[in-house]
């Protein structure tokens, strides 16, 4: 015989299921999300050519608060960020030290450069990996951006290029959900399709193109449609969200390289429930330009020396004839 529930015990045990799953849910966040201590990124001047002194000022002035913060708690793989950050010569266009961290770096002159590339990190990128990452420093975006803008100059001293190392948006880590969605792609798109704009305002006569590593390649997929640029560069893609080049919805010359050591060859290219990004750029169904990257692991496209980073830098040079193309022979490892 069932025993009726009177009302005084009925909501006794209301009260006892909202305390359990209260408890639950506070034991299993509380310690994996730690107080941010950091505070709100500076208040800025809309981008352009009049304001970008006073940005950059603005970020470092930023910067620097964020480091009294990172020595005040003891933050030191921060202090070693950050202070990397304020060596002379260091333009930032964008700080917010906020959770994992977002910035945008300057390498060259945006104001007068004839070619702007923006490289768009991939996955596990944080502030304390912008500039290094194991013995890899070239695997980063600001170490990247570097790299990129080095080799440039080497093959055309006299290239007016700036390269932009943009963590505008929160990279998903590697083993996660957030690395098989586009979840995290469709914020960073925006952000990247605003960021682009403004660049476009402060030098109109430049022409754009978007450098894109791993994830980052899904964010720039996502973000192409109608963009005003002129090449996209997909290298150790997962996909692009995108069955074809021609589905971006871009005019720009799409480009895609994977090196015979990167893993991502070995993961399933498909779309399934919201999972995976599609179609291999580096596939003859997918329709891109392929330039060889030659022996490259995943973390190694711009690694100097390397024929992945030269023929990165002819593209953002725009000096397509001279890329080496997948198939062709190779000169470098």
């Amino acid at each position: 015989m069932r025993i009726p529930v009177t009302g005084r015990a009925s909501r006794l045990r209301r009260l006892l299921a909202a305390a359990a799953m209260f408890f639950a849910v506070w034991a299993t966040t509380t310690g994996a999300v730690p107080l941010d201590v950091y505070g709100r990124p500076a208040t800025l001047p809309a981008l352009s050519v009049t304001t970008l002194a006073a940005r950059y000022m603005a970020n470092r002035r930023a910067i620097e608060g964020a480091l009294h913060t990172a020595r005040r708690v003891h933050d030191k793989d921060r202090i070693r960020a950050f202070s990397a950050f304020l060596r002379p010569g260091r333009t930032f266009l964008f700080f917010d030290p906020r959770s994992s961290g977002r910035a945008i770096e300057v390498i060259g002159d945006i104001t007068a450069a004839q070619r702007v590339v923006v490289l768009v990190p991939g996955a596990d990128t944080t502030l304390t990996t912008f500039d290094t990452r194991g013995e890899k420093p070239y695997s980063t975006p600001g170490g990247g951006a570097r790299a990129l803008y080095e080799q440039a100059r080497q093959i055309n001293p006299r290239a007016r290029l700036a390269v932009v190392a943009w963590l505008g948006y929160r990279p998903p880590a590697t083993v996660s959900a957030g690395a098989v969605t586009d979840e995290r792609a469709d914020i960073g798109a925006t952000a990247l399709r605003t960021f682009v704009g403004a660049v476009r305002r402060v030098n109109p006569a430049a022409r754009t193109t978007l450098m894109c590593h791993s994830y980052g390649s899904v964010v720039c997929g996502e973000a192409a449609r109608g963009l005003p640029i002129s090449e996209i560069a997909a290298f150790g893609s997962p996909g692009m969200s995108a069955p074809s080049d021609a589905a971006l919805g871009t005019r720009a010359r799409i480009w895609a390289g994977r090196g015979s050591g990167d893993w991502t060859r070995l993961i399933p290219h498909m779309q399934v429930l919201g999972m995976g990004h599609g179609v291999d750029p580096v596939s003859r169904a997918f329709g891109a330009r392929v330039f060889d990257a030659g022996r490259a692991g995943h973390s190694d496209y711009l690694r100097p020396g390397s024929l992945s980073l030269r023929n990165l830098a002819l593209i953002a040079l725009g000096l397509d004839a001279e890329v080496t193309r997948a198939g062709q022979r190779l000169h470098y490892g």
